[in-house]
C-alpha cells in the first residue's frame, strides 16, 4: 500500500511552464544500519557524519555498504542445497567469496540510508504549487523539509512527487530524504523490481531529483484516448485549484505533428472547487502508430485562470489494440508479438537507465534480430523507456513489480492484494498515453487460490474498464481465465517445457519442421495465446566476457567456473565449448520460433531470452550477453531470417533421408511486414556444402496481404542419383525482399556396410573380445547406453535454463564437439557441433565419464559439459589394448540402427575407419581401465524387467521410464482431459519367476511434489489373479527413496504396485524408479 501524508501528490501531466530547480549534485549523506535515524530526529538538523554521495546515484556503487559475504541476506531465493556443495567451499570465506548463481555487487546493504540537502527557493516562488520529484528511487522514500515530514512513498514503477507548497516557503531550507531498499511489501523476493538476482537490492535515487514551481491552479493530469475510426482523440484533462477560486476558465488544446499545428480545440471551464475536469475531442488525427509507421502527435494543453496560465504537454501515437477469436489486431491489421523478456538485468550500474539513448540501443538490437515487443517481467521500466519506444515503433508489455511467488501469494489478505491495484492505478495514469504500452499484467507466475485466479479475475475485470487504451491479462504464465483478454501461457506450446527434461519433443522425438500448436490453442479460439517464455536454451559461459564487467556488477559466477573448468585441465576447451553449444543454442531457438510462426492464429511468443540472465543459478539463455553484445556464433542477421517481420517456413516430415526416398516439403509464409505484397516470387533450391545446385524451382502466389501465414506450394523430388552420403541446404528467398531463410537436411546411401570382417563388434568386454584383442585384433565396442556408469543425463537439445536451479533438470549437456575432419566422421557428414542428424544418436546414447581413462584420451565425439560440473564426456573414443585396438561407443547402434539413418550411417563411418590404415590410436588403456566406464548388469536388466501396463499414463511420461535408470525421467499419470482418480496402477514383469523380497520406489527428483505417494499396495504372482498384496503401508512426502520390505521373500514372476492414495488433495502418481531386490 502506498503510505502518503496530506502533502505527497501523484502528478503526471508535463507541465510545460514551471519553473525548476535541478538538484543533482552531491549531497550529504548517512548510513542508518542501526535503523535509528527516525528515533534520533536526524532530520531535525544537519546529518550525522562527514560523508557525501552524488545523486542521482546508489549508494553502493559509491562505495557504502559492506563487501558480500558468506552470511549476506540477498534478496531473493538461495539454493541452499546446491551452494553447499563441496565444490563451492574455497568461495564461502569471507576473503575470497564468490557467488555462483547471480552477478555480485561490489558493495552490498540492505536499510535506509540519508540524503540531505539545503535548498534556496526564489522570491517569485511564493504561494506557487511546489513539487519535489524523484524519479526512480529504491525503494520506500520519507522526506523531511526541516523539521517537517512530508511524507512517505512506496512506488516501484513510477517517481516519487511530493507537494512541499506548504513548507518551502522562499529562502533557505533542509531537504532531508530516508531511501529504505529493505522489502517494504513482500512483491515476491524475486520480483525482478528488487532481487539481487538481476538489477540487484540497490539503494538510492538513480534519475531526475528537482523541484519545480507552478501556478496554484494548474493541470494535474492529461491523458488522451485515441478514436482511430474516427481520426479523432478525446483529451481527458484534471484541474487542480490550490487557490480557491471560483471563476470561469479556458482549456485551450493543441495537437501538433512533427512540430506542425495537426488540430486544436477550445472549452470553457468553470472552477467551482479543489478540483475540475473537462473532455476536449480533437479531430483530423489521421496518422497511424505502430512498429513500421511510430507516428507521434503531440498534445498541448494550456489553462487560463486570470492572471494564472497552465500549461502541460504529452505525446501520443493514434493507435487502437483488440483481439478478434485468436488475433491481435492493432489498427484494423492482424500483428504478431516477436518478442523477449528484460528482467531488469542492467551490470554496469545495476539499475535501469533513465536516459533515451540507452533504451534506443536496446530496441534497435531488438529489431536488427527480428523483434518488436519486450516484455518487462514483474516490473515496469522509467520513463526513458517508453520514449525510446514510442519514438521507434515497439510494443511493450508492463508489468505491476511483482512475481507474488515463493515468499508471498495473490489472494490470501496479505498487503500486496491492496498495494498491487495502487500500483497498477499508478502505472496507467504515468505511462498510459505511451502508444508502446500495449499489454498490461499484474505480474508473473503468481501463487494463491487458484493459482493467483480468484484475485486476478477481478482485477483483470477492474483495469479492462478503467483504461481501454491497452488489453489486459491476469499474469505471464498463468492463470489462464476468462476474463483476460490474451493468456500467455506455456502449456504445450513450446518444444522444451519446465520439467518435461528428456520427454520433450526436441528430446525424444526425430527432428521434423511440421509441427505446430493448432491442436494446443484451438480450446482458446476466442482469446490470442502468447507462447511463455519459450527457449531458455543456455551455452557455455564465454570468459572472454569477464574484462567487459568494469561496472557495479562483478561476474564471479563466470570466475568460478572457469576456476571449475581450468581444475578438470579443459580451460583450453572454453572457446570451442563455447562455440559449439552456441550453434546448437541457435538451432534450438530456430526450431522454436518457427513452430509459432507456422501456427495459424497464433498470437506470439516471448523469448526467455534474447540475451543472458545472469541470475537464477547463471541462465545463459541468451544469443547476446547481458549487455546486449552478440556473442560470436550467431549475427543479427541470420537470427533475423528466422525471427522476423517475414519469414519463409518449409514443413518437413524428417531431416534425413536415404537415396531410396522422396523429399518432400510444404513452402509456407509467415507475412507480418509492412506492406501488402502482389505477385510475390519465392526462390528455392536445393544445395550442397560447397554451393552446388541439385534442385530449385519457383513459386509464385498473387497476392500475400500483410498479416497471416501463407502457403505456397509442395517441392517433391526423387532423391535416387543425388550424392551421398551429403549435408543440403533447403535456401528459400522472396524476390524483392530482405526475407529467406533455409533448413539443413541429410540423405544417407540406402545400403551401407554394416559389417566387416576385420572388425569383431562385441557389447561387452567377454573372453573372446579380450582374446581378439590380445592378438592384435579390431574390436567395436558399442556399449548398451543403459549400463554407462554415468549422472549425466544426454539430450539432444542444450540445457534448459541450468542445472544449478531447475534441481538438476535434463539434460546437463550442451551438444557435441568434433573434428568434422577425422577420417572416423569421413563417411557422416557433419559440422564441429551437434546439427539435427545427431539428434537420435544422441538420443539413444549416454555420456561416458574419459576422466576414469589415461591422460591422453581424447574423445572423437565430446560431449560439451554442464559448466556447474566440466567433465570430459564422450560417446565415442579410441585407444590401443594390448597388442590390439579399439573404438568404444555408447550409442545403441545395434536395437536402434533401424530407427534412423543416421544411426546407420555412423555406424557405417566407423566401421569403414576401422578397417582402414588410419585407425591408428596412440594412447594405450588397459581393458579394466574401460570396463571402470561401465557398470555391471544389475537384476532387473538380467531379469529383462519391463513395464507391461499402466492405468493411466501421461504424454512422455510412459511407465517404461521407471525402468531406464534414469531419475530424470518418470511416469506420471495423465493430467488435463484425461486425468482419472485414485488407485493408479504399474505392472511389471520379469523373464522368469525370481524370488524377491521386496522393491525400491523412487519418487520424481526434480522438485516438484505431485503424483507423490501416500499409500501404497504391492502384489506379486506366477500367473493366475493377484490374490492379496504381499505388502501394504505409507510413505513420507520427501524425495527420499522409499524401501518396500515383503514380510518374506516372494517366488513371483509379475508385479503390480498401485498408488492409492496421494497427499492432500493431489490426484495423480508419479515415479521415477522402481527395482526389484532378489532374495538370492
Amino acid at each position: 500500500m502506498k503510505f502518503f501524508s496530506a502533502a505527497a501528490v501523484f502528478l503526471t501531466a508535463v507541465c510545460m511552464n514551471a519553473q525548476t530547480i535541478d538538484l543533482s549534485g552531491q549531497w550529504r549523506f548517512s548510513l542508518d544500519e542501526k535503523d535509528a535515524g527516525v528515533s534520533k530526529e536526524w532530520f531535525a538538523g544537519k546529518l550525522p557524519g562527514d560523508d557525501k554521495i552524488q545523486l542521482p546515484g546508489a549508494i553502493q556503487s559509491q562505495g557504502y555498504g559492506e563487501d558480500p559475504g558468506p552470511d549476506t541476506d540477498w534478496v531473493g531465493d538461495v539454493r541452499q542445497d546446491v551452494w553447499d556443495a563441496p565444490k563451492y567451499k574455497p568461495y564461502r570465506t569471507e576473503e575470497n567469496f564468490k557467488f555462483p548463481f547471480f552477478l555480485q555487487p561490489d558493495k552490498y546493504y540492505k536499510g535506509a540510508s540519508w540524503q540531505q540537502k539545503t535548498v534556496t527557493i526564489p522570491q517569485d516562488w511564493q504561494g506557487k504549487h511546489i513539487t519535489l520529484t524523484l524519479e526512480r528511487p529504491h525503494w520506500e522514500t520519507t522526506v523531511w523539509v526541516d523539521s517537517k515530514r512530508a511524507g512517505s512513498c512506496d512506488y516501484l514503477s513510477i517517481p516519487h512527487r511530493y507537494d512541499l507548497s506548504e513548507l518551502l516557503t522562499p529562502g533557505r531550507h533542509r531537504l532531508t530524504i530516508r531511501v529504505d531498499n529493505r522489502m517494504i511489501v513482500d512483491v515476491g523476493h524475486n520480483s525482478h523490481s528488487v532481487t539481487d538476482h538481476t538489477q540487484s537490492n540497490w539503494n538510492g535515487i538513480v534519475g531526475s531529483i528537482k523541484l519545480s514551481a507552478e501556478e496554484p491552479v494548474f493541470i494535474e493530469d492529461l491523458q488522451v484516448y485515441p478514436d482511430i475510426d474516427a481520426d479523432k482523440a478525446n483529451v481527458k484533462i484534471a484541474v487542480k485549484n490550490n487557490a480557491g477560486i471560483s471563476r470561469e476558465t479556458r482549456l485551450n488544446v493543441k495537437a501538433f505533428y512533427k512540430d506542425k499545428l495537426a488540430c486544436s480545440e477550445s472549452k470553457k471551464l468553470e472552477l467551482t472547487g479543489k478540483t475540475a475536469s473537462a473532455e476536449i475531442i480533437l479531430s483530423g488525427l489521421e496518422k497511424r502508430w505502430d512498429e513500421f509507421n511510430p507516428n507521434l502527435y503531440r498534445v498541448e494543453a494550456e489553462l487560463k485562470a486570470g492572471k494564472f496560465i497552465s500549461k502541460a504537454d504529452a505525446h501520443f501515437g493514434m493507435r487502437e489494440i483488440e483481439t478478434r477469436g485468436s488475433k491481435f489486431y492493432l489498427n484494423d491489421r492482424h500483428i504478431f508479438f516477436r518478442g523477449t523478456l528484460e528482467c531488469c538485468i542492467f551490470p554496469k550500474t545495476g539499475y535501469p537507465p533513465t536516459t533515451t539513448d540507452e533504451w534506443e540501443r536496446i530496441i534497435k538490437i531488438c529489431k536488427a534480430h527480428g523483434l518488436n515487443h519486450i516484455r518487462f517481467h514483474s516490473w515496469c521500466p522509467p520513463e526513458a523507456a517508453f520514449k525510446a519506444a514510442d519514438k521507434l515503433g515497439f510494443y511493450y508489455q508492463v508489468e505491476c513489480s511483482s512475481w507474488a511467488n515463493q515468499s508471498t501469494k495473490l489472494g490470501v489478505g496479505l498487503p500486496i492484494d491492496e498495494w498491487i491495484y495502487d500500483e497498477a492505478d499508478a502505472v496507467l495514469k504515468e505511462y498510459g498515453n505511451h502508444p508502446s504500452f500495449i499489454l498490461f499484467a499484474y505480474g508473473n507466475e503468481p501463487g494463491g487460490p487458484q493459482r493467483g485466479g480468484k484475485y486476478l479475475k477481478d482485477w483483470v475485470n477492474h483495469y479492462k474498464q478503467k483504461d481501454s487504451r491497452r488489453l489486459v491479462t491476469s499474469a505471464a504464465g498463468w492463470p489462464v481465465i476468462e476474463q483476460n483478454q490474451f493468456h500467455v501461457t506455456h502449456h504445450n506450446v513450446r518444444i522444451q517445457g519446465w520439467g518435461e527434461e528428456l520427454n520433450s519433443r526436441i528430446n525424444s522425438k526425430p527432428p521434423e519442421t511440421q509441427t505446430d500448436y493448432s491442436k494446443p490453442i484451438s480450446k482458446y479460439s476466442n482469446t490470442p495465446i502468447i507462447s511463455h517464455e519459450i527457449g531458455q536454451w543456455c551455452v557455455y559461459p564465454n570468459f572472454d566476457e569477464i574484462k567487459k564487467y568494469d561496472g557495479y556488477l562483478k561476474p564471479k559466477n563466470f570466475e568460478v567456473f572457469r576456476d571449475l573448468l581450468k581444475d578438470k585441465g579443459m580451460l583450453e576447451k572454453a572457446e570451442d565449448f563455447l562455440m559449439a553449444s552456441g550453434k546448437l543454442q541457435t538451432l534450438c531457438y530456430k526450431e522454436d520460433i518457427e513452430s509459432a510462426l507456422r501456427t495459424e492464429g497464433f498470437g506470439g511468443f516471448q523469448l526467455l531470452d534474447l540475451h543472458d540472465f545472469p541470475g537464477q543459478g547463471t541462465a545463459l539463455v541468451g544469443v547476446l550477453d547481458p549487455f546486449w553484445d552478440s556473442k560470436p556464433y550467431v549475427s543479427p542477421e541470420e537470427y533475423r531470417q528466422f525471427s522476423g517481420a517475414i519469414v519463409p517456413l518449409a514443413r518437413m516430415a524428417k531431416r534425413t533421408f536415404t537415396t531410396s526416398g522422396t523429399f518432400n516439403a510444404q513452402i509456407d509464409v509467415s507475412h507480418f511486414g509492412a506492406d501488402n505484397l502482389n505477385n510475390v516470387k519465392l526462390h528455392w533450391s536445393l544445395e550442397n556444402e560447397n554451393g552446388k545446385v541439385f534442385k530449385k524451382g519457383v513459386m509464385w502466389r498473387y497476392d500475400m496481404p500483410a498479416g497471416g501465414l501463407y502457403t505456397f506450394g509442395d517441392i517433391s523430388f526423387d532423391l535416387a542419383g543425388i550424392p551421398a552420403p551429403s549435408k543440403y541446404t533447403l535456401k528459400t528467398e522472396i524476390e524483392g525482399t530482405k526475407a529467406k531463410n533455409s533448413w539443413d537436411i541429410w540423405v544417407y546411401p540406402e545400403e551401407v556396410k554394416t559389417e566387416n570382417e576385420e572388425v569383431l563388434q562385441a557389447n561387452s568386454l567377454n573372453p573372446e573380445v579380450l582374446e581378439h584383442l590380445s592378438e592384435g585384433g579390431n574390436v567395436l565396442l558399442e556399449i548398451d547406453p543403459s549400463l554407462v556408469k554415468t549422472d549425466v543425463e544426454l539430450g539432444f537439445s542444450s540445457i534448459f535454463w541450468n542445472t544449478a536451479w531447475t534441481q538438476g533438470q535434463a539434460p546437463h549437456t550442451l551438444g557435441i564437439l568434433c573434428d568434422p575432419q577425422h577420417p572416423a566422421l569421413k563417411h557422416f557428414p557433419t559440422e564441429y557441433h551437434s546439427s539435427w542428424q545427431w539428434s537420435l544418436p544422441i538420443q539413444n546414447a549416454a555420456a561416458m565419464k574419459l576422466e576414469r581413462l589415461p591422460e591422453g584420451v581424447e574423445p572423437i565425439v565430446q560431449i560439451v559439459p554442464d559448466w556447474f560440473a566440466p567433465e570430459k564426456l564422450g560417446i565415442v573414443f579410441e585407444a590401443k589394448v594390448g597388442s590390439g585396438k579399439i573404438l568404444a561407443a555408447s550409442v545403441d547402434m545395434t536395437t536402434s540402427i533401424d530407427k534412423s539413418p543416421s544411426i546407420r550411417q555412423l555406424k557405417a563411418s566407423l566401421l569403414s575407419y576401422m578397417g582402414s590404415d588410419k585407425f591408428s590410436p596412440e594412447v594405450s588403456v588397459s581393458a579394466e581401465q574401460i570396463q571402470k566406464l561401465f557398470r555391471d548388469p544389475g537384476f532387473m536388466d538380467k531379469a529383462g524387467a519391463e513395464v507391461v501396463k499402466t492405468n493411466s499414463a501421461h504424454s512422455g511420461r510412459s511407465g517404461s521410464n521407471v525402468l531406464d535408470g534414469k531419475p530424470s525421467t518418470i511416469w506420471h499419470t495423465s493430467w488435463g482431459g484425461g486425468k482419472i482418480p485414485h488407485p493408479h496402477e504399474i505392472h511389471l514383469k520379469i523373464d522368469y519367476s525370481a524370488k524377491i523380497k521386496g522393491l525400491t520406489i523412487l519418487p520424481r527428483q526434480d522438485g516438484n511434489t505431485n503424483g507423490y505417494i501416500k499409500k501404497c499396495s504391492v502384489y506379486a504372482k506366477q500367473s493366475g489373479s493377484w490374490g492379496k498384496p504381499v505388502w501394504q503401508g505409507s510413505f513420507k512426502r520427501n524425495m527420499e527413496k522409499k524401501l518396500v520390505s515383503f514380510d518374506k521373500p516372494v517366488k513371483a514372476k509379475y508385479f503390480r504396485i498401485v498408488s492409492e492414495e496421494g497427499f492432500a488433495d493431489d490426484d495423480y502418481t508419479s515415479i521415477a524408479e522402481i527395482k526389484l531386490l532378489p532374495a538370492e
